[in-house]
Formats: C-alpha cells, sequence, structure tokens
C-alpha cells in the first residue's frame, strides 16, 4: 500500500488490489480544524506528528491520533495493542453515515492498526502522548563532551569529567573512546578498580574489536605488577588491531623492565613490520644500541627516528643525551636546540639542556636556561627542584630552601623533591630536618626506585652519624626494593669494611654478583632487523660496519666514536667530524631572540619572575626556616 503526500487536504490513498495490474482508488476529505468547532473537528498536534522523507514510501503525516481514541483505550489492553494509530477523521465518498454524521471508518481502521504494528514509523503510547521525540544526539556532542571531559581532567575536576563521560557511554556505548577517557580519569584518582571495570566493560561493548581498550587495560595491569595479566592484554590488542603501534610498543617496554631482551626486540620488529616507520619504535631500539655500547647504529635509529617526525622532542632530547654521555658536547648542544626548536614549551627539554649546561661549567646558561623552563611551565616542580639544587651549589642554601618549598607545594607527592631537599638539610648539618624530609618522601610510596635511593641516603646519613645498626637496616631496606642496585651494595660492603668487618664486606660483595640479573645481548638480531628496515642490506651493513665483531671495538671509548659519515647525515646532520673526534661550532642558535618571537617571552623579565616565586614563599616560610638557616 502506499499513501502519497499531498500539501491539498484532500489526497489520493493508493492501495493494492488483488489484481496487480489494477489499482483501487479512494479519495479521503480531510475537514479543515477551527476554533469554532474543537468538539467535533480532530485536533491535529503538529508538535509530536513524525518527521518523513522523500524515501518514505508512507505517508505517516496522514495517521495522528485524536482525543477521543486515546480516551476510549481501555486500561488492561494486550501488549499487541500497546501502539496507538494517529488519523483524523476522515470522510469517505462511499458507505454509511453513522448517528454522529460522520461515515463508518473500521474497515479502515483495522486495516491500519495493523499496519502499524509492522512499521516502525508508528510510535509508543508513552512517547505519542509526551509529545516529543527522544531523538539521539547528534555524534558531534561526543567529541564535544570527550573534549570538555579531557579539559576538565586537567583541571583536576574529575567528578564533573567523569559524569560528562558516563552520558557518554549511555548515548554511545559503542564507541571505545569514553571507555579510555574515564578509565584513564579513574587511574588518576588511583581508583584502579572501577578502572579495570569500565576498561572490561568498554572491551565487552566493543565486542573486543577496539585496540585502545586492551591497550590502556594493559597499562593499568603493568603498573599493578600484574605482568602477566598485561602481557595478555597487549597480545589481545595486537590481535584485535595489529597495526596498533602503542600496543606493541607497550608490550615491548614491558619486557625491557623484566631483562627480556630479545622478545623486546622481537615485538618491536613486528611493530615495524606491521605499522611502517614510527619514532617511538627507532627511539628505543636506538636506546637499547646505546645501552649495548653500539653507538654507530643507535646513531642510525636516532637519525630513522627523527625522519619519521622531524617535530619527535622526545628523539632528539634521548639523541642528544647519548651525544652528551659520550661527552660530544657540541653534538648534544646542537640535538638540545633541535629539541626546544621541535616543541619549544616542552618542560623536559628545558630541564635536560639546563641540566646539562651547568654540568659542563656553563653554570649561568644553565640557571636561565632552567629558568625559561620555569616561565613557561610554571606548575613543573622537577623544574623548580633541579634549580634549588643549581643554588644551593653557585648559590645560597636560604635561595634553595624557598624553590624546594614551592616545589613541594606544586606537587606534595614528587618523590624526589622531598629526598633532594633532605639531601641538602642534611648537608647543611640539620640532620633533623633532613630526617623529616626522608621520613615524607617514604610516606609517599615505600616501594618506588626513589624510595630505594631514600633508603640508601638515609642509611649513608646515620652511617655518618655514629648510628650503626640504623645504617646496616636502611640498607636491607633499599635493597629489599631494589635489589639491582650496584651503589647500594657497595655502599654497604664499604661500610663493613670500615668498621673492620672485611669478611662481612666480602660476603655483601659475592652476594651482589650472584643474585644480579645478567642481561645477554648481541648484535645478532641486527642483520634479521634490517631486512625490515632497510632492503638495501649490503649499503646499511658498510655504514654500520656490522662484518666488524663488536666484540673488539673498546667500551670505554668515550671520545674516540664511530664515525657519522657523509652518506649518513644530511644537510640537516648534526656536529663536526675530523679525525677521530667530534669539534664544537657555533650553530647560531639566539635562545633570547627564539623565546622573544616564538614564545613572546622577554628574557629580561626571567630573574622577576622566579624573585616574584622566590618573595611569596619567602614570606610564608620566615620563621619557619629561622632555625634551619642559623
Amino acid at each position: 500500500m502506499h499513501l502519497l503526500p499531498s500539501s491539498n487536504p484532500n489526497f489520493t490513498l493508493f492501495f493494492t488490489s488483488q489484481n496487480p495490474t489494477n489499482l483501487s482508488k479512494c479519495t479521503l476529505h480531510i475537514p479543515r480544524c477551527s476554533s469554532r468547532d474543537s468538539s467535533s473537528a480532530p485536533v491535529i498536534d503538529h508538535a509530536s506528528a513524525l518527521p518523513y522523507s522523500d524515501s518514505t514510501s508512507y505517508a505517516a503525516a496522514a495517521v495522528v491520533s485524536t482525543k477521543e481514541v486515546a480516551s476510549k483505550r481501555p486500561t488492561d489492553s494486550s501488549p499487541e495493542d500497546f501502539l496507538v494509530v494517529r488519523r483524523p477523521a476522515m470522510e469517505s465518498s462511499v458507505g454509511d453515515y453513522d448517528e454522529d454524521g460522520l461515515k463508518s471508518t473500521a474497515a479502515i481502521d483495522d486495516g491500519l492498526a495493523k499496519f502499524a504494528k509492522k512499521i516502525p514509523i508508528f510510535e509508543p503510547r508513552e512517547r505519542v502522548e509526551s509529545g516529543s521525540l527522544q531523538g539521539k544526539p547528534l555524534p558531534v556532542n561526543l567529541d564535544l563532551a570527550l573534549y570538555k571531559a579531557k579539559v576538565l581532567n586537567r583541571s583536576y575536576r574529575f567528578a564533573e569529567a567523569e559524569e560528562i563521560l558516563q552520558k557518554c557511554i549511555s548515548y554511545w556505548p559503542e564507541d571505545g573512546r569514553a571507555y579510555v577517557v574515564l578509565g584513564k580519569t579513574l587511574s588518576k584518582q588511583s581508583r584502579t578498580a572501577e578502572a579495570r571495570a569500565v576498561y572490561e566493560k568498554g572491551c565487552q561493548a566493543t565486542q573486543g574489536e577496539n585496540p585502545f581498550i586492551w591497550q590502556c587495560w594493559a597499562v593499568l595491569e603493568k603498573s599493578m605488577g600484574n605482568i602477566r595479566r598485561a602481557r595478555e592484554l597487549f597480545d589481545a590488542a595486537t590481535v584485535a588491531d595489529k597495526r596498533h603501534t602503542a600496543a606493541w610498543h607497550g608490550w615491548a617496554v614491558l619486557e625491557l623492565k623484566q631483562g627480556n631482551i630479545r622478545k623486546a626486540r622481537s615485538l618491536l620488529a613486528k611493530a615495524l613490520k606491521f605499522c611502517g616507520g614510527n619514532e617511538y619504535i627507532y627511539q628505543t631500539l636506538a636506546l637499547l644500541e646505546a645501552k649495548a655500547n653500539r653507538f654507530e647504529q643507535a646513531r642510525y635509529l636516532f637519525k630513522q627516528a627523527t625522519k619519521c617526525n622531524p617535530k619527535s622532542c622526545a628523539s632528539w632530547l634521548a639523541w642528544a643525551q647519548m651525544e652528551s654521555q659520550q661527552e660530544n658536547n657540541g653534538v648534544a648542544r646542537r640535538l638540545f636546540e633541535k629539541a626546544i626548536q621541535a616543541s619549544p614549551k616542552n618542560r623536559f627539554a628545558w630541564h635536560v639542556w639546563g641540566v646539562f649546561e651547568a654540568n659542563v661549567g656553563n653554570v649561568d646558561k644553565g640557571r636561565k636556561l632552567l629558568k625559561i623552563g620555569h616561565a613557561l611551565n610554571p606548575r613543573d616542580p622537577v623544574l623548580l627542584q633541579s634549580l634549588a639544587l643549581l643554588e644551593y651549589k653557585h648559590s645560597t642554601a636560604n635561595l634553595s630552601r624557598v624553590l624546594f618549598k614551592r616545589a613541594s607545594e606544586l606537587d606534595p607527592t614528587h618523590q624526589p623533591v622531598w629526598m633532594a631537599w633532605g639531601w641538602m638539610e642534611w648537608k647543611e648539618g640539620n640532620i633533623t630536618t633532613a630526617r623529616e624530609l626522608y621520613q615524607k618522601a617514604l610516606s609517599i610510596d615505600s616501594t618506588s626506585d626513589t624510595a630505594a635511593r631514600c633508603l640508601q641516603a638515609w642509611g649513608v646519613l646515620e652511617q655518618r652519624i655514629g648510628n650503626l645498626s640504623a645504617a646496616r637496616r636502611l640498607f636491607r631496606s633499599s635493597l629489599n626494593i631494589n635489589s639491582q642496585s650496584f651503589v647500594t651494595w657497595m655502599t654497604w660492603a664499604a661500610f663493613e669494611e670500615d668498621q673492620g668487618n672485611s669478611i662481612r664486606a666480602e660476603e655483601i660483595r659475592n652476594l651482589y654478583f650472584q643474585q644480579r640479573t645478567e642481561v645477554v645481548d648481541d648484535a645478532s638480531w641486527v642483520m634479521g632487523f634490517l631486512d625490515i628496515i632497510d632492503p638495501a642490506i649490503d649499503s646499511v651493513k658498510r655504514l654500520l660496519k656490522l662484518d666488524q665483531n663488536p666484540s673488539t671495538a673498546p667500551q670505554d671509548s668515550l671520545r674516540r666514536m664511530a664515525v657519522i659519515d657523509d652518506n649518513y647525515t644530511d644537510e640537516n646532520s648534526i656536529g663536526v667530524y675530523s679525525n677521530d673526534n667530534y669539534k664544537e661550532s657555533d650553530s647560531g642558535f639566539d635562545v633570547d631572540a627564539f623565546i622573544t618571537e616564538r614564545l613572546y617571552l622577554d628574557p629580561n623579565k626571567l630573574d622577576y619572575l622566579l624573585e616574584k616565586t622566590r618573595t611569596n614563599f619567602a614570606k610564608r616560610s620566615r620563621g619557619k626556616f629561622s632555625r634551619v638557616s642559623s
């Protein structure tokens, strides 16, 4: 049956007869409504009328409910009669009139009632009576809501963000992004059980086909120490999408922390095979090569990482740190400059570069770089911590205390700040204050690597003042957290030797060598790996000199490094090489001009911004630290 809509109140209803070649035509007349005859004329509720498109072959507007039909419907109607057929009173050219003067339309009513039960354009009673359509919001609302939730998370307004994300999940349960953001929101609040439940619900809602949820769930389990479960979830993420780089990389990092070097290499190679070039994969592989003292290979991989993404600040920084460890200061400085140009406001770039300059003797430049980083990131405690240590070494302890205080208030849960502050107070002879600060650091987290270093430093403090039993307990506690710390083992052995216990000292050294994790690594994997990243294997072999035995290369040669030859670099090559040594050359990079043009930061106001911070916190801490500074 086809109902053809028309703007005219008189429209034609076509329906199929038993003979498909013939169509019967029935003309229906819709009476016009007037305010004077509202009792007999039907009332059409335009607010509840269903919209219809040209693609719909039925005139849904021709069937609207009357008040009389709704009022006469029995209350105990069966579910089959639940749908209400909305129609106006119609006149027919054939048939008898009833006592009210209207023609009988029972036959048409019955037909439309049955038809309405099969076609979705007819609405249930509760939606008809409400007079409004409960439509699904447009997808653009999901994007806006997710963005708003992320903004709220950055402002630590987790409750508001969580409410928005729950609504997103209710409206769009099949979209995995809301589950990911909500899980991260709960994880930031240490609500790990709830975050796990959200990820599990998301995997079920997306039928296990969303790799982002699997990957975030794996990261959560890894942070909780559930290594086996994390492996299973990373595996599920790669099964859901083998081109999901984050899952391969996260899984490889997990294996690296577990000491499974070859497994990690295999995962990274698969990532490059399935996902193509990626700066994170190349960067991790480069760091592995640098750790194995294969610096030519490391440089090649760093170069690949920066080619994949020239704006990858992390790759430039990692490369710069490798060169700085090899005392190639000119090369490192140029790499730091490229890191800053790639990400001008990156707090890590300004921090690491500033510490580098201070360590090589450029104290004023290092201080300036840290101040720039603080001006760009006033909420970062690490920059203030390093600046406080720099000021303690080259300025005054009082200024250092003010900076430490400011850093601890920015992030009271940042353990390194409390530990570094405690170390400074110990050097100043304030033993009681140092103990309090060490205790504060341990109260935040007693199982982290920072806690292990804090216990070791506290043990040295107790050793220096003669509390020998306390020192032994602290060394033992530190090793219970991190049994691979060479510094702690040797410090404890030296302590016992100073006390005349040479046999005990030798036993401690033997214990270290017996329990340490031996990491076995070799260069054989490189041959198969380079088949993936470069088909021209012969030229790469000559470039990296893989035919040479890597064991014959000196392990401690810091200055005599392998050459970055002309075929390896381009016009943006880093550093100048001559006679097996890197030579420093002026790159012409002007920090003041850069921050003025790119960051709109006045170099002359750096001291003012720091002085403002120092003054504000000096007023608060005056008197509190008067005993300490005396």
